[in-house]
């Protein structure tokens, strides 16, 4: 059994906003045409093909950031600490009064950033473990997601 607790702030929800939003291959792909745009147009001296090519680039990570500031600073549940258990039978997540707990069957995957391990519990929602507020506990947070959830489900690297 691990427990922790973090808070999770906008910097944490940017990391998670970026990995979920540039694992969808239209994002990647739409970035990828931004730049090329920029590229071929200044290389050709087609300006505005250069400044919407370097708009679309912009575009996502700016609102993005945006979004999650947003979000940190006016939904009342990031505005305290959260309480996490991992054990065997699932996810614990508390704040206050309320729990909940999330078996690991229920766990679609686990992935990492530099920043952040997040197992998603959803296709667009996930815990958020920000690495710099797990301090050593960052390992046993690791090994207790892999030993519970199936290995082809998680993708964490130290």
């Amino acid at each position: 059994m691990v427990e922790c607790e973090v808070k999770i702030g906008a910097a944490d929800l940017y990391d998670y906003n970026l990995k979920y939003t540039y694992g969808k291959f239209i994002n990647i792909v739409a970035e990828v045409v931004g730049f090329m745009a920029v590229v071929y147009g200044i290389y050709s001296a087609n300006y505005p093909l250069a400044v919407i090519g370097a708009l679309v680039v912009v575009y996502l990570p700016v609102t993005l950031w945006i979004r999650s500031t947003q979000t940190a600073a006016l939904l009342p549940t990031f505005k305290k600490p959260l309480h996490y258990v991992l054990d065997e039978n699932g996810l614990t997540v508390s704040q206050g009064e309320e729990s909940q707990t999330i078996s690991w069957d229920n766990c679609l995957k686990a992935v990492s950033t530099s920043r952040s391990i997040l197992v998603f519990t959803s296709g667009n929602s996930a815990t958020i473990f920000p690495r710099n507020q797990l301090g050593d506990k960052t390992t046993l947070v690791i090994q207790c997601i892999s030993q519970n959830m199936s290995p082809d489900r998680v993708n964490i690297k130290c």
